[in-house]
């Protein structure tokens, strides 16, 4: 379904970090009331809601991980930093958009980051879904799970050699049709 925010796409622009569901946000035009914003910061993307009048509502957050802040609404600018800003698509908005930006502005204030459980992008999510989630952390979680498994099989290949080559033997019997006994 295309809504107004589908204008605003500006052809090319950087996907460095960015998800399939961000499009850059053409600098001359205002972004949409309740948009999710997304800026690139090195190693993750930054996530706020737009609520009008060239103002944000983000987490502060870490900044350079250094330190804590609250939810405050700061200037686009400010937000940005310097970098491109995109627009996350939202496939299944729950709020309308000034639902979006009341709820944005509900939790003004609020001092609860957390990087894994309540960043700015569970924020948002929260905000524009009713679901706080972050994508950046499940990716974290996925590829930690996996160099775990790497990490545990390469042990177990370590500490238990002959059950590897009794692994091997048996898979070359089985392609064979051998009968193992």
């Amino acid at each position: 379904m295309r809504d107004e925010s589908q204008d605003l796409w500006q052809a090319g622009g950087s996907r460095h970090d960015l998800s399939r569901r961000d499009h850059a946000l053409d600098p001359a035009r205002e972004p949409p009331l309740g948009a999710h914003l997304v800026t690139p910061r090195r190693g993750y993307t930054h996530h706020g809601i737009y609520v009008g009048r060239g103002r944000v509502v983000q987490y502060g957050g870490a900044f350079l991980g250094l330190r804590r802040g609250p939810v405050e609404e700061v200037a686009l600018l400010q937000f940005a930093r310097g970098r491109s800003i995109s627009l996350r698509l939202e496939e299944s908005r729950q709020f309308d958009r000034d639902e979006v930006v009341h709820r944005a502005r509900a939790r003004l204030g609020e001092d609860s980051y957390n990087v894994l459980t309540n960043n700015c992008e569970h924020f948002c999510e929260w905000c524009v879904r009713g679901e706080p989630r972050s994508h950046q952390v499940d990716g974290l979680f996925a590829m930690c799970c996996r160099v775990r498994r790497g990490l545990v099989a390469l042990l177990v290949r370590s500490l238990f050699p002959w059950r590897n080559s009794a692994r091997v033997s048996a898979d070359r019997h089985l392609s064979t049709g051998d009968t193992i006994v």
